[in-house]
């Protein structure tokens, strides 16, 4: 990737990252401004569950790109199981009506594998517009860890361009903030020497991975 193919994906990461906190971040003002001017007691309670609330929403939506998108600084080259379990229950928790399924006999991944798992559940999530379920199920096999998200519904929506880029066949100019992290992921693979692929029917979507660790990281 050049210089400037690199700025560009970094930019539209960003203006990922600004829209889903734009709901969550104006909610607050809200709150902070009905809280500056309302005396009704019961109508400040109010003002100050909306207020602790959209400040959760925030704070894990912070939490969550901070590992999808960015370094992730204060963890090692392995993210606890736990870690990355949270980040996704709060990602589903927001959207609501969604079951989740867990299969993790891992205890930690590498980080890489954590990256792919989390922009993965964002999509399975997003695809998930009536709610319904989603499996997600990781193991080391063969030196590499293997991940699949299953999405399941009544009504599945997945754009294709998003899984051309998922499979490296979408043109870096044609990219925006939406398909950005499916093409960051599918670069964070490539460079791992893995792949992304994706299956979807009327009623489900697949998505998986298959990632390579480096020699001295397996454990």
């Amino acid at each position: 990737m050049s210089e400037n193919s690199s700025i560009d994906l970094a930019a539209l990461l960003c203006s990922r990252l600004c829209h889903d906190l734009l709901s969550p971040v104006g909610a607050l003002s809200n709150g902070l401004e009905l809280l500056a001017t309302e005396t009704d007691p019961a109508m400040r309670q109010n003002c100050m569950e909306l207020l602790e609330q959209s400040a959760l929403v925030s704070t894990n939506k912070l939490k969550f790109f901070r590992l999808a998108f960015g370094a992730a600084g204060g963890f090692g080259d392995r993210v606890p199981i736990e870690e990355m379990r949270k980040l996704i229950e709060s990602l589903v928790a927001d959207k609501g009506r969604i079951e989740l399924n867990w299969s993790l006999p891992q205890s930690n991944l590498p980080k890489p594998a954590v990256k792919v798992m989390l922009n993965f559940a964002q999509i399975s999530v997003d695809s998930l517009v009536r709610g319904g379920t989603l499996d997600i199920g990781v193991e080391l096999r063969d030196g590499a860890t293997e991940i699949v998200l299953r999405a399941s519904g009544p009504r599945i929506a997945f754009d294709e361009v998003l899984g051309l880029a998922l499979e490296g066949r979408l043109d870096p100019a044609e990219l925006s903030s939406r398909t950005a992290p499916a093409h960051m992921i599918h670069l964070l693979a490539q460079q791992c020497g893995g792949g992304l692929q994706f299956a979807r029917s009327e009623d489900a979507l697949v998505l998986g991975a298959v990632l390579p660790e480096p020699e001295g990281m397996i454990g």
